[in-house]
């Protein structure tokens, strides 16, 4: 069937080579229209509870994570000229488009009550530019007088002050983001030139936004980075710039039909599909060796061009076929599971790596039909002295150390198993960037001096209209829940409409700081016409819209909005259960229902998904690929030999993980899908060609092992360097992630070359000795 098929392609191939040129004209249209998607919830299957709840909190709250903060370190904060600074600094801020709100020390505002009118009046503190040190001391006075303010925009633990920049939440989410943040940093960085100081800057917006930006750009490096070094790796082994050509074109064709693929299918960049492009490169490459070293191998034994194209479909085909539905299956079977990130992933990776099996299998023989005959210098990587050492020690190492190759096999895994045992799962916000980042060192200053700025809302459902207000028992439960949650050490003080009531109170009795507490019954009854005022026009606060803001339209349901630590998924469970432990004490859960939310839980619980979907994606992918193994081979013994070799690598990776402290999380669970799908195109390679060769040395086991060791190790070796070196580059990533899924992934390709190489065919003798005492 692959001969004829050789023969086809070659009588048809002006036609194929033209519709595959058409295809990747029509696939290059789409490719161009491909756009970023900058959800973070899409991690999270719409039926979760977690997404529902956040959904919900969304429509009644309009939403979180919005808020990009700055801080000042400065002991000259309250001087003339730095403050003045800080006011414009939230002017300029203002005239930002995209900006809807700042809060900062500038424009901090008091309440006067107006006992004639009834109403608390919001008044500003400081009344900028100020000429005068002495009447900024005495604004700065009235301001340090109201609790309300303090960790909120300055903090009792040193020299160091907030300013929090809102930022519009549809803009945020869409491609005017970067736009958006380098408006912002474009303002910062003029402040700092003019105080020749650093400002810390910090929150979601800034944090995804300048992360997403780096990994797409380093993305696209990557991209160019692994087909230079595929180019250059290609053109040593062959020697031929045309061979060079040829394959890079073939990966080429492939990273634009993904691109497209994506467009067809309705989907956008992430930042996980993002690695396809590059995995594209280095999964497309070895289809491109495997045929070209079988056309070399073929026409030096025939000497006829024609010929040897045919042979290098008729022996390659099933073998590229194979390979290609082994690594497809490693990433198809992300599709299976609920997160739409892995599913599009798993969907988009797996159909372009089949479609690099089409694209190969036409290319490469068409245009090697056009090209002259090989060169002897073309062929000459094939007679790589050193290499066939290598192969010689190899069948020395098979025949006669047997019981050397098992007991490394055995000691190794023994090893990696303990390691396995201390492999921990977390993940953080910020957990890939090195410590020494800005992002995270300012995130370190802001955790440090303010309790963090990661989002957690926290609601509370009195299960009755208006019941927030009914009595002072909702308010005085609210205030003593958030003095607990105030007092860990995870978490800044939280805000909610307890704090604005304290603050009303404080205003209500004539600024007296003593008076900054919970309302009594008999507070409310004498500050009730003052609560129901509305929001100052001039000034667009008031203590009603201070008020308002922790409460939905019903006066059902109170928010209370913590600022909390980069805990990471592993201790965030921990601190809920503590946190609901405590609401289950003050609130009572006939009377209400408390929820944890925010962007930071539903972040985190996105990642442990995905790492939840990796991992029961690996089984999947596991069990398909044994099923396709049993049809390729119809041996169980076979199969067993196969496995084998394929597993020790991924235990190793996995032992080695825990014992140096790696943690899992979606880059590192990625890279055994990956190395999974990768590593067994060697074994398919090299157990093809055995059951190729059998018939040819008489069913002689040893005889057919030792010409598949020679005849197929140098261009696996090859294609192991090829793969090695496409994914090692990723090793230069300022993330750790990136980073890891670089080097444990060409940790597990060297360990599966060398488990492939030398443990396989131990194994295949082994067994096959086996089923000859039985058979006797």
């Amino acid at each position: 069937m692959w001969y004829r098929l050789g023969q086809f392609i070659i009588k048809q191939r002006l036609a194929l080579i033209f519709l595959l040129m058409v295809t990747t004209g029509i696939m290059t249209y789409y490719a161009t229209q491909v756009k970023l998607s900058y959800e973070f919830t899409r991690a999270i299957p719409t039926d979760n509870p977690r997404y529902q709840e956040y959904q919900s909190f969304l429509k009644k709250f309009g939403g979180d994570g919005n808020m990009m903060v700055l801080g000042f370190d400065s002991k000259s904060f309250y001087s003339v000229d730095y403050f003045n600074e800080v006011a414009a600094l939230h002017q300029s801020l203002k005239e930002v488009n995209g900006v809807t709100g700042i809060l900062s020390v500038p424009d901090a505002v008091n309440l006067r009550n107006d006992r004639e009118k009834q109403q608390l009046v919001p008044e500003k503190i400081f009344q900028y530019p100020y000429r005068s040190q002495s009447a900024l001391d005495s604004a700065k006075q009235v301001f340090l007088q109201l609790p309300f303010y303090e960790t909120l925009l300055y903090s009792d633990s040193g020299n160091a002050y907030l300013m929090g920049v809102s930022v519009n939440a549809d803009t945020i989410n869409s491609k005017g983001r970067t736009r958006l943040i380098n408006d912002i940093m474009h303002e910062v960085a003029s402040f700092e030139a003019k105080t020749k100081t650093t400002l810390h800057v910090s929150g979601l917006p800034f944090i995804r936004t300048t992360i997403g930006n780096r990994i797409k750009e380093e993305m696209n490096w990557f991209l160019i980075g692994s087909l230079v070094l595929s180019a250059i790796t290609l053109l040593i082994f062959f020697r031929s710039i045309s061979a060079m050509l040829m394959s890079l074109i073939v990966v080429g064709i492939g990273v634009v039909w993904s691109l497209g693929t994506m467009v067809l299918l309705g989907y956008k960049i992430t930042l996980l599909n993002a690695l396809i492009p590059p995995l594209i490169v280095v999964i497309g490459i070895p289809n491109c060796i495997y045929f070209l070293n079988k056309y070399h191998t073929a026409y030096r034994e025939t000497g006829d061009k024609e010929k040897a194209l045919i042979t290098m479909v008729g022996r390659m085909g099933i073998v590229t076929l194979f390979c290609n539905i082994a690594a497809a299956i490693g990433f198809a079977v992300f599709a299976l599971t609920k997160s739409a990130l892995l599913q599009e992933f798993g969907a988009v990776a797996g159909v372009n790596i089949m479609a690099l099996f089409v694209i190969s299998l036409i290319f490469i023989p068409v245009v090697l039909s056009y090209l002259p005959p090989p060169k002897n210098r073309h062929t000459k990587y094939l007679d790589n002295p050193f290499l066939e050492r290598v192969l010689l020690r190899i069948e020395r190492w098979t025949f006669h150390h047997a019981k050397w190759v098992y007991g490394v096999t055995i000691v190794l895994s023994f090893f990696a198993v303990l390691g396995i045992f201390r492999l921990k799962s977390e993940g953080f916000i910020v957990d890939d960037l090195p410590k020494t980042d800005k992002i995270y060192t300012d995130l370190k200053w802001f955790e440090s001096h303010f309790g963090g700025v990661m989002p957690l809302e926290i609601l509370v459902d009195t299960k009755k209209k208006n019941g927030l207000l009914r009595n002072t028992g909702p308010i005085s439960r609210i205030n003593e829940f958030s003095a607990y949650i105030g007092a860990r050490p995870e978490a800044a003080r939280p805000l909610s409409f307890a704090e604005g009531l304290k603050f009303a109170k404080q205003a209500y009795y004539d600024g007296d700081t003593l008076s900054y507490d919970v309302p009594y019954e008999g507070d409310l009854a004498f500050m009730g016409p003052y609560l129901k005022q509305k929001a100052d026009s001039s000034t667009g606060t008031g203590v009603s819209k201070i008020i308002s803001s922790f409460m939905d339209s019903a006066k059902q349901v109170a928010r209370i909005t913590v600022n909390m630590k980069d805990v990471g998924s592993a201790k965030l469970p921990l601190m809920i259960a503590d946190y609901e432990k405590k609401a289950h004490e003050i609130f009572d859960t006939a009377s209400y229902k408390i929820t944890f939310t925010g962007s930071s839980i539903t972040f985190l619980e996105g990642s442990s998904f995905i790492i939840k979907g990796l991992k029961e994606s690996i089984f999947w992918a596991f069990l398909l690929i044994t099923l396709c193994m049993l049809y390729l081979f119809r041996s169980f013994r076979i199969l067993v030999c196969s496995l084998i070799p394929n597993l020790i690598p991924l235990v190793i990776t996995a032992g080695i993980m825990g014992w140096a402290g790696i943690s899992l999380k979606p880059s590192t669970v990625l890279v055994f899908s990956v190395a999974l799908g990768i590593a067994i195109d060697v074994t398919i390679r090299f157990l093809i060609n055995y059951k190729q060769e059998l018939p040819h040395y008489n069913q002689q086991v040893s005889q057919t092992l030792i010409q598949t060791i020679r005849h197929t190790g140098i261009s696996i070796i090859y294609t192991s360097l090829v793969l090695i070196a496409g994914f090692i580059i990723f090793c230069i990533s300022d993330f750790g992630g990136t980073k890891a899924l670089g080097w444990l992934t060409s940790l597990t390709l060297v360990t599966g070359t060398l488990t492939n190489l030398i443990l396989l065919p131990v194994l295949i003798l082994h067994f096959q000795k086996k089923g000859n005492k039985k058979s006797r």
